[in-house]
């Protein structure tokens, strides 16, 4: 089930309140943090484990790595990501959060109250390149 949180936004000539699902939240800030260069991917072990049977039946999480907490006005927000290998990581985590917060003051419309970035992983482009060698053997 997926909290929604009452978005409340209205001008003097409209009446009535927007009312904007948590999980939107979280899949705005996923896709801001994903266009950040030097990030491989989001969410820890397990999250990433449960996106690649995600996206092997073609149903991508755009929110994974992602938690957000929605209050009338603000929300705050927890980014877990793997960063590419060799990247300075506090620029990295600097860039996130600014993608981040300009992500969800221009979409959803909040104030952000904090982006928390933690760097879980780092990816090696290398050792991609050992699995590649490994079923390259097999006929």
């Amino acid at each position: 089930m997926t909290d929604t949180t009452t978005a409340k936004h209205s001008t003097t000539a409209s009446k009535g309140s927007n009312t904007i699902a948590d999980g939107v939240v979280e899949k705005v800030a996923g896709i801001a943090a994903r266009e950040v260069r030097g990030v491989h991917d989001l969410g820890g072990g397990a999250a990433r484990a449960i996106g690649a049977i995600r996206n092997a039946i073609n149903a991508q999480d755009r929110g994974q790595g992602v938690k957000v907490e929605v209050g009338e006005r603000q929300v705050a927000a927890d980014i877990t990501v793997v960063a590419e290998y060799p990247v300075d990581l506090q620029k990295l985590a600097d860039d996130i959060r600014e993608s981040v917060s300009r992500a969800i003051t221009t979409v959803v419309g909040m104030e952000i109250a904090e982006v928390n970035v933690t760097v879980s992983d780092v990816h090696i482009p290398s050792d991609d390149e050992g699995d590649d060698a490994a079923e390259s053997r097999v006929a």
